[in-house]
């Protein structure tokens, strides 16, 4: 398993862990020059929402892994962790319905970890 697909199961692992809803791995690698793959999820709470970037973050330091770059608001609906290649959307459920990333990028791969 390359590297990148690698941190992409450890971070599905650790939202898995809290309770993330609905969550999915797209392989955007040749589709997309931001990253290799996305991880998109729903918190079910601003609180929930918050908790999951927290924990992303915590357990990534505990891998060695830094964060590139960290967006959105706390009440905002939405939240980006940005790891380079590997790119976390954590949404509410109404947000993430809105962006609709997975009909955006639908010519993505799904990665199935589960």
């Amino acid at each position: 398993m390359d590297q990148i697909l690698d941190l992409s199961e450890k971070i599905y692992s650790v939202l898995d862990d809290r309770k993330a809803h609905e969550i999915v791995v797209l392989s955007v690698k040749g589709i997309s020059p931001i990253a290799d793959y996305f991880i998109i999820c729903t918190g079910t709470s601003s609180t929930h929402i918050n908790a999951l970037a927290d924990y992303v973050e915590k357990e990534m330091v505990k891998e060695g892994i830094q964060i590139k770059h960290k967006e959105g608001k706390q009440q905002g609906g939405w939240l980006l962790l940005d790891y380079r290649d590997v790119v976390v959307h954590i949404f509410n459920s109404e947000t993430r319905e809105y962006y609709s990333l997975e009909r955006i990028w639908n010519d993505a791969q799904r990665v199935n970890f589960s």
